[in-house]
């Protein structure tokens, strides 16, 4: 099992930056992978914002490339999702997904606002 926290949301301005962070319990260094999701303000999915592989490789969403950055502290189990020059549609409730072995485990989130 799995247990999973999300923190660092709040209201932002637009431009503005935000740093999220996601403890897992256990060794995220054990990981097949994790990643950042985001369901919009209307609650719609808008799917994988950012992702690492057990082997560091990232990929992330065409809207978010060259502003977000994910990375982990293997020694502290967390993942981390810096976010700069952040837009209105970037707002939403961004959660964090892991893969162990198959088994998917997720948070509660955390709320993004950006505005104005």
């Amino acid at each position: 099992q799995v247990h999973i926290m999300e923190s660092g949301g709040g209201l932002v301005q637009p431009g503005g930056s935000l740093r999220l962070s996601c403890v897992v319990s256990g060794s995220i260094a054990s990981l097949h992978s994790m990643g950042w999701h985001r369901w919009s303000p209307s609650g719609e999915a808008r799917g994988l914002v950012a992702g690492m592989a057990q082997n560091g490789d990232t990929n992330y969403a065409a809207s978010v490339k060259g502003r977000f950055t994910v990375s982990r502290d293997n020694a502290k189990n967390t993942l981390f999702l810096q976010m700069e020059s952040l837009q209105p549609e970037d707002a939403g409730l961004y959660y964090c997904l892991a893969n162990s072995g198959g088994q998917y485990y997720w948070g509660q989130g955390t709320q993004v606002t950006v505005s104005s």
